[in-house]
């Protein structure tokens, strides 16, 4: 028996047999061609079977996990056919007359060496991406096919790490929980954990080579261990603790249709945040009162140009008629900070949290803004459809605001075009907004909470920092003081107010917030039944 710690993604209990996925030979050797033009011929042709593969990649991922995850194979396209990468792998095979698997695996090296080098966390993460289609090449010049391991029954996938292309590929539902050497909490190996609600752990300091598939497992989410051939002590408490946790959720499910409401009577709503269209399904699913924060930003994140009135309209009317009537709250572009899209310009910043992002980028650049209002407005006329501007600091942006849309209306309504007019709120993400509340409470319809984001302005901390951990406090009496602020502001103007950051999940703090006299909770999928169990339990 082994016993391995390892950083939690997703919480849970998985006990099985292992199947170690280790990296396809992409090994290359070195030799001398001589028709060096009739190789790159080669790589261009396997650029065209590797460009189809990525695109058949999309298409899958898109229906298993939502746009935004299936995005990175867009990108992956897209540096396949970078115009350096090309001109590096040609010219190697020209001046040193190589064979065409050679230049693609010493371009792919060097452009992943260069990447990694880089201080751009976002850049950094770019180098597997690069050894990714690299390898993919490589594997199409040799004349193979770039597919998923085939399981016969449910395992546990341990790796050293997984690239976008293997994740999709593997079959869902053989699959008992994620293992890996390296990856990170933001890795796609741990989006998909948590979307499909399975355990996962990362930085497990394991040598894959002395693992055999085949092998029995526990991986313990809950206590960040992976455990290699487990006594049968450990086995039986770890089947207990399984039952017990399928007992929870078979609880929870029981749940469905009931009403977020207290024993003395007191309601809430409990709605879900989503990032794309694939993720109402979690939603439906776990029952959401409604979706109280559609981050559209993810449709603009991933791709080398803006995307079309038609395409976000398309999305925004699919997302209000999935919905069937439930409310769903859509927040305009938020993008900047740790969220970037290359063919904007932004320009790199000292400081980006604090820089050109959300709303700032909108009122600056209104042709952008107004593509997308008019989306927006064009498809509440298929639902319910409510509006949420991000990062607003003044009453000032507000009314600037109201006259971009007046002028948006104003152009639907001349070109014929069906509209209709929405609920429109704003987020309460910074202390400015908290101390003027009171004035934007007459402005609008509706406030919601970004906890994340008012938690680091307030503490003055980088959440993104792991430096300042223990210093890092969600709990600090002056984010529940704000929160009672606004609250209160809200209510004067007959207004609702609802949190949508990470710390409206946050069980501790769910009888707090009913007695404030927050109306919504926007959380995870995941998560609403759990605190419909609370809610219905508190006094």
């Amino acid at each position: 028996m082994k016993r391995i710690a390892a950083k939690t993604v997703y919480k849970g209990i998985a006990l099985g047999k292992i199947h170690v996925m280790q990296k396809s030979d992409s090994s290359v050797n070195r030799s001398r061609v001589d028709d060096p033009e009739n190789e790159i011929l080669r790589v261009h042709q396997s650029i065209d079977v590797a460009e189809s593969q990525l695109q058949e990649l999309y298409d899958k991922a898109v229906k298993e996990v939502g746009e935004s995850n299936a995005a990175i194979f867009e990108v992956h396209q897209m540096m396949l056919r970078d115009l350096d990468y090309v001109e590096s792998i040609e010219n190697i095979i020209r001046t040193q007359q190589v064979n065409a698997e050679y230049a693609v695996a010493v371009t792919g090296d060097n452009f992943a060496e260069m990447f990694a080098g880089m201080d751009d966390d976002y850049m950094k993460a770019r180098s597997a991406d690069v050894k990714d289609i690299s390898e993919r090449l490589i594997c199409c010049l040799k004349g193979g096919t770039s597919q998923g391991d085939v399981f016969k029954e449910p395992v546990i996938i341990v790796a050293d790490d997984l690239a976008p292309s293997e994740t999709v590929t593997l079959d869902k539902s053989k699959i008992l929980a994620f293992v890996t050497v390296h990856g990170s909490t933001n890795s796609h190996t741990a989006i998909l954990a948590r979307t499909m609600n399975i355990p996962a752990l990362i930085g497990a300091e394991m040598n894959l080579d002395e693992l055999k598939s085949g092998m029995d497992a526990l991986v313990n989410g809950f206590s960040g261990e992976f455990i290699i051939e487990p006594s049968e002590e450990i086995r039986e408490e770890a089947k207990r603790n399984i039952q017990k946790e399928k007992e929870k959720q078979e609880l929870l499910e029981q749940l469905k249709g009931k009403e977020n409401v207290t024993l003395s009577g007191k309601k809430i709503k409990l709605y879900a945040n989503i990032g794309s269209i694939g993720d109402l399904g979690y939603a439906l699913e776990n029952d959401a009162g409604g979706v109280g924060l559609f981050r559209s930003e993810f449709l603009y994140i991933g791709k080398n140009e803006l995307p079309s009135e038609e395409e976000q309209f398309q999305i925004y009317k699919q997302a209000v008629q999935n919905m069937a009537g439930k409310k769903v709250i859509i927040r305009t572009l938020d993008i900047g900070a740790d969220k970037q899209a290359d063919y904007l310009n932004l320009g790199k910043e000292d400081n980006p949290a604090l820089g050109y992002r959300a709303i700032r980028i909108c009122l600056t650049q209104t042709d952008i803004f107004k593509t997308q209002l008019r989306a927006l407005y064009r498809a509440a006329v298929y639902g319910n459809l409510s509006i949420m501007y991000p990062m607003i600091i003044s009453t000032e942006e507000f009314e600037k605001i109201k006259k971009i849309t007046a002028e948006v209306k104003q152009e639907l309504a001349a070109d014929n075009i069906p509209y209709k007019d929405v609920e429109e709120g704003i987020m309460i993400e910074t202390p400015a907004a908290v101390m003027i509340s009171d004035e934007l409470a007459k402005m609008v319809d509706f406030f919601s909470v970004g906890t994340n984001d008012l938690t680091q302005y307030t503490l003055a901390i980088d959440r993104q920092n792991a430096k300042l951990d223990p210093f890092y406090n969600p709990h600090h009496k002056a984010i529940l003081k704000m929160l009672q602020i606004v609250t209160d502001n809200a209510h004067k103007e007959g207004k609702w107010i609802g949190i949508c950051g990470e710390l409206g999940a946050d069980p501790e703090l769910t009888e707090t917030f009913i007695n404030m006299g927050v109306d919504e909770l926007s959380v995870a999928p995941s998560a609403i039944l759990k605190l419909r169990s609370i809610i219905r339990q508190i006094p």
